[in-house]
């Protein structure tokens, strides 16, 4: 997937991945069935053919109906949507997008989430070495 098509999906089509991803795959008929407040089947179809068109989606046919799957794992698309927003926001830093992490969510975390974050730093100092 290319990183500029990362953030060129509208809110309808992040929710049909977050339902293709949750589910592994699913006809329209299961999406729309999933969606909150959902348009029209046909409005879901031609949804998924423009999320097949951007190269998110594929479908196998089953009988006569098609079954959608994503095209890249979660894992990937997380790690492609992130590089895409640490290059265009914080200008590639990492520790840009770290401390504006820790300025909206510091006191939320609790000491086993600092402790965490405690180690990857040390793990990454260490990695630098």
């Amino acid at each position: 997937m290319a990183r500029s098509q990362v953030l060129q999906l509208s809110r309808r089509e992040r929710q049909i991945m977050d339902i293709l991803y949750r589910d592994g795959r699913a006809t329209a008929a299961e999406v729309r069935a999933s969606l909150p407040d959902a348009p029209s089947y046909s409005a879901v179809r031609a949804m998924l053919r423009i999320l097949e068109d951007k190269g998110h989606v594929r479908h196998e046919d089953d009988g006569v109906r098609y079954v959608y799957t994503p095209r890249v794992g979660r894992e990937k698309a997380k790690r492609s949507a992130l590089e895409h927003m640490v290059n265009t926001f914080f200008d590639g830093s990492a520790s840009q997008v770290v401390a504006a992490l820790f300025e909206l969510s510091a006191r939320d975390m609790d000491d086993e989430e600092l402790a965490r974050l405690r180690r990857l730093i040390d793990n990454a100092r260490a990695k630098g070495e």
